[in-house]
């Protein structure tokens, strides 16, 4: 029969067949090349999805989970496993990233840092650095009162980030035109702003106990046995100490504490007291001390909660070889407090002997530091010129 439905010759079958598979064909190949392009799809978003996971948010996003790091020569001249905190690798430079951080954050969330404000702070320099960054990642305007005595490129930095610099004279505390109380009258004066206060904001506190802690914790698998760092707000060594302690009260902490410094005084015999306070006798203004944002001598809100079991003097010669040193030999180029936080490993290390593992912090790196702390014609004003220059650690004194 010639109908599509009957019988037919196979002539005519084959032709039917060709006309067939000729509109078969292209649709199945359609059809595959959409289901292929489906599982494309999916399959790239997946690893986008992926790829989002492991990305962070802006310049917030980078500060934090800093490697603790092995300092080799260090370990293999005390027998000890001395780890630093490598915070100088915060998007900001340093340790004081975390603290702009959570004080600015912690304002917003108690609704008094509101759109367009301005924040205003009394530093040495590296918390107004980190304050500079964070406020132009956040919209806001920074203002910032620092010693005249400071080295210069933090003031260059500080301007380059956009914040308005103001430098005072060094006095005391207790003097209305203390770089601290000229940032805190200011703030009150003009609407908007904020005095973020680092010296007894519990912020600071809040931000190391909260992350740079726990990040030591984990990173060291729990096994510390010791900690060890010097103090100017006293935010680190409150917010580690406290958060170690509470994991394993066998934690030992020590302050290392440089020249010039009561917290020495008040750890070891309960009294905030220095001798070059008492002698009239200091030869640098406020501290007998080339290094800087360490050494206080108050008791500010922050130190008064960490959990410190003893105390170590540092020296400033000390910390100038030691940062020679480490350039030397592990290719790690430290500021000063970083530095003296490394003698104070050391003094730790040789205090309990072989085997033990010991933290510290590198706050920041040399390079906020070369016109003073690395600088020879500097350093030969007031006689430490670095006297060590081999591969001992003998310059670290008992």
């Amino acid at each position: 029969q010639s109908t599509w439905g009957g019988h037919c010759s196979m002539e005519v079958y084959q032709q039917r067949k060709a006309i067939a598979l000729s509109v078969a064909l292209p649709l199945s190949a359609l059809v595959l090349s959409k289901v292929l392009l489906l599982l494309w799809k999916r399959l790239h978003r997946h690893r986008g999805e992926q790829l989002c996971s492991q990305t962070v948010e802006g310049f917030l996003g980078c500060i934090g989970n800093t490697p603790l790091v092995k300092i080799n020569s260090l370990s293999e001249q005390t027998g000890c496993l001395i780890l630093g905190k490598a915070e100088f690798l915060n998007p900001g430079g340093s340790v004081k990233d975390r603290v702009a951080k959570q004080m600015i954050e912690d304002a917003e969330a108690e609704g008094i840092l509101k759109a367009n404000g301005t924040i205003f702070e009394g530093t040495a320099g590296t918390t107004g650095i980190s304050l500079a960054l964070v406020a132009r990642a956040k919209g806001y305007n920074c203002h910032i009162y620092m010693p005249d005595d400071q080295a210069k490129e933090k003031v260059q930095l500080l301007e380059k980030f956009g914040a308005v610099v103001t430098q005072v004279r060094p006095v005391s505390i207790i003097d209305k035109n203390h770089f601290c109380n000229l940032a805190k009258r200011h703030a009150q004066e003009q609407g908007n702003s904020i005095f973020t206060d680092q010296f007894e904001n519990l912020s600071n506190f809040r931000a190391h106990y909260r992350g740079t802690g726990p990040e030591i914790w984990q990173q060291a698998s729990g096994k510390i046995d010791a900690f060890v760092c010097a103090a100017g707000t006293g935010g680190t060594i409150a917010g580690i100490s406290t958060y170690l302690k509470e994991q394993d009260p066998s934690v030992r902490v020590f302050l290392i504490d440089p020249p010039g410094s009561s917290l020495y005084n008040k750890v070891v015999n309960g009294v905030l007291f220095t001798k070059e306070e008492a002698e009239g006798k200091r030869v640098r203004h406020p501290f007998d001390t080339v290094t800087e944002g360490i050494g206080i001598n108050r008791l500010t809100r922050n130190f008064a909660e960490a959990k410190i079991d003893s105390a170590f003097r540092g020296l400033d010669q000390e910390a100038v070889d030691m940062s020679r040193f480490l350039l030397k030999n592990d290719g790690l180029f430290v500021g000063s407090s970083s530095a003296m936080n490394c003698v104070g490993a050391v003094k730790v290390a040789r205090q309990l002997g072989p085997g033990h593992v010991i933290v510290t912090v590198l706050c920041d790196s040399g390079t906020r530091h070369l016109t003073k702390f690395h600088n020879d014609e500097y350093l030969a004003k007031y006689n430490l010129l670095p006297k060590s220059s081999g591969n001992s650690l003998d310059f670290v004194l008992q």
